[in-house]
């Protein structure tokens, strides 16, 4: 289920529009990487009285349709297109939000509303998955991939910018309203995706009889075991980006400093660097290009785990590391693509299935840096995730360079 190795140039491959798919991601941009997890919603729960502890429990079941969505996704591979599938996850999760913040926000409802929108925005990648798995070419299914994470980050945190910024000047209503447009109306643009071929199955058991073919012809291999080991070893997960700002007072680092590198500053950042690798051009497996790139994002954690405890030190360190997070996530994606081979019948649900395994070592790094943090000190936390993020990038990248299909590209 690789795709084809030899690049192409075809009509199909310069219509492929793989720019489109910074926008068709917006839907869950905003809702899961703006509203949910990008501190919009802490900020407007705290201005109605509730407290980080409440906060934290509320985002941390909202946050839970970023992991389980794979239970949902199939749908997107029946029925109707799955540019249909994005358009209506989007416009669904944009009405939702926008009834969720005439509401309370700590009400009982408005929890509700927004959890069924977090939802409906999985939907958006589920379908953005399919969608880029039947792209031929390697070349744009990676450009597809780069700026795929790319708006992911960059419309998410401009979103959170926004939305707070304008609490305080407009209605809740009118900010519900904001939050719907910036979820719902770049989702339309899927009505410009290039037209892709509809797999015809028959009745519903030859149907799941194709399902069943793809996904064994997927994962019931020996070499899908390395891109398991892509989705689960430790580099490039950028579980430090929330906690780098709980050692910035240790580099002497003030907090609106902080909050302007780790904000706004922050998303822009590992959005350039996910789409600076739209334009790389290296006849090579996708594997091979993200174990290196995630070597060079633990080089910019070297700089605050060995410089010295100057702010210099810090802003340095966390520029280069929050732009090689951006180009690791954008190579991430082209490891799922690659792993995933062509969309098939199946493939918004295998992507799914893939895509959900990249939150497992996010989840674990996050417990190793903080142990690291506790034990060695605000050094200790950029050096654990260093030292194992090279060490598993390192293992990797000589299984991929001294496996049979070795890591370039035929043709």
């Amino acid at each position: 289920m690789i795709p084809s190795e030899v690049e192409v140039q075809s009509p199909e491959k310069i219509n492929d529009r793989p720019w489109l798919y910074g926008f068709l991601i917006s839907p869950s941009a905003v809702t899961a990487n703006g509203v949910v997890q990008g501190g919009a919603l802490a900020y407007l729960l705290s201005t109605q009285g509730m407290g980080s502890g409440e906060q934290s429990k509320l985002i941390s079941i909202l946050a839970l349709p970023t992991i389980l969505y794979f239970l949902w996704s199939p749908i997107t591979d029946f029925f109707v297109k799955r540019r249909t599938w994005l358009i209506s996850g989007g416009v669904s999760s944009a009405v939702l939000m926008a009834i969720a913040f005439r509401l309370p926000l700590t009400s009982g409802q408005a929890r509700l509303l927004m959890l069924l929108s977090a939802c409906c925005c999985q939907l958006v990648v589920s379908s953005c998955g399919g969608m880029m798995g039947a792209i031929k070419s390697v070349q744009s299914r990676r450009s597809a991939g780069s700026f795929y994470q790319a708006g992911s980050m960059g419309l998410g945190a401009v979103s959170a910018a926004v939305l707070i910024r304008e609490s305080s000047r407009v209605t809740p209503a009118t900010l519900g309203l904001i939050a719907a447009a910036m979820i719902g109306f770049p989702a339309l643009m899927a009505f410009f995706a290039p037209k892709q071929e509809e797999i015809e199955t028959g009745s519903f058991v030859e149907a799941m009889k194709r399902v069943g073919v793809e996904a064994k012809a997927t994962f019931w291999r020996w070499e899908a075991l390395p891109y398991i080991a892509c989705m689960t070893f430790p580099m490039g997960s950028g579980s430090a980006i929330g906690l780098l700002p709980g050692v910035a007072g240790k580099y002497g680092v003030g907090g609106d400093s902080v909050a302007w590198m780790n904000g706004l500053m922050g998303g822009v950042l590992m959005a350039a660097g996910s789409a600076v690798m739209a334009w790389v051009k290296v006849r090579a497996r996708a594997t091979v290009l993200y174990m290196i790139v995630g070597l060079i994002n633990c080089l910019a954690l070297g700089v605050l785990w060995l410089g010295p405890a100057t702010p210099t030190t810090y802003l340095v360190g966390v520029v280069l590391y929050l732009f090689t997070v951006g180009s690791c996530y954008a190579m991430f994606t082209a490891v799922v693509l690659e792993f995933l081979g062509d969309s098939g019948k199946s493939g918004s649900t295998r992507y799914s299935i893939i895509n959900s395994l990249g939150n497992v070592p996010v989840l674990y790094m996050l417990r190793l840096d903080g142990w690291g943090g506790d034990r060695f000190g605000a050094r200790g936390l950029s050096g654990a995730e260093c030292v194992v993020g090279a060490a598993g990038a390192t293992v990797l990248l000589v299984w991929f360079l001294t496996a049979k299909s070795g890591g370039k590209l035929k043709g």
